[in-house]
């Protein structure tokens, strides 16, 4: 599918995957929309770019993800991208010297990383089926969502963010069979260790550390690297209901 042309609907865009996204496929001709809070979108303050229009939305509310769809329809470019990078990956054990997890925390986790994506892929998907066809086969769009390579080796702490980006890669085979009959293709890239915000604030000894475990290339990928596969998939066809992994061969250890 052709890029150019097209509207894009990123979530998570005001930083990390998302703003590398958003930033590949404004730059590959698409209007890109970013959705994201306010509090992260004032963060980002100038540094948005071209061809990138954020706006405020908890991906969690149908409400205000359905009058983002709105806006992007209204511009009359068709909406036919969407991907999906909001989440967050707060740690906690099931059992601690603190007490049993925090089921709010858990309630949490699921909610912007499950829901969130399963709330935007149902919005725009139906704005998507609402285009016309692009080629032969009938194919209208694509969703992109995010897993981890913690939806399969999830460490110690990580019980609420392996249950989400498992239902993230479950939902995978059923939303592609689910959307097909509407020429809406459905992939999930699960990343290793990323280099994102989320980082920033550990040592370097401990980065040294998490790039020594990642058997080749052994460094962090970059958000840039996850922007350019999503763009392959988006180019590629044929590329339906597949998580594929973006790891570097890494198989998360126990801790």
């Amino acid at each position: 599918m052709d890029i150019q042309g097209t509207a894009a609907l990123v979530t998570g865009a005001a930083s990390g995957l998302g703003a590398a996204t958003a930033k590949r496929f404004a730059d590959a001709g698409a209007t890109v929309f970013g959705l994201d809070l306010a509090q992260s979108i004032e963060r980002a303050g100038d540094n948005v770019p071209a061809g990138v229009t954020l706006i405020p939305t908890d991906v969690t509310s149908g409400d205000e993800v359905q009058a983002a769809i709105e806006q992007i329809v209204a511009s009359g470019v068709p909406l036919r991208i969407v991907v999906n990078c909001a989440g967050v990956g707060w740690a906690g054990r099931i059992l601690s010297k603190n007490g049993p997890h925090d089921l709010e925390l858990f309630r949490t986790v699921i909610t912007v990383n499950l829901l969130g994506s399963f709330n935007v892929m149902r919005l725009a998907a139906e704005a998507i089926s609402k285009t016309d066809a692009v080629d032969a086969s009938g194919q209208r769009g694509v969703v992109i969502n995010t897993a981890s390579v913690a939806a399969f080796e999830g460490q110690v702490g990580q019980i609420a963010y392996s249950a989400s980006k498992g239902g993230v890669h479950g939902m995978t085979v059923p939303a592609a069979r689910d959307l097909a009959q509407y020429g809406i293709r459905v992939n999930t890239i699960a990343p290793g260790i990323v280099d994102t915000p989320m980082l920033a604030g550990v040592t370097e000894e401990y980065r040294k550390g998490l790039e020594a475990g990642v058997p080749f290339p052994s460094r962090l990928a970059q958000p840039t690297e996850y922007a350019q596969l999503a763009q392959m998939i988006v180019e590629h066809d044929y590329l339906n209901g597949e998580t594929i992994r973006m790891d570097g061969a890494l198989r998360m250890a126990p801790r």
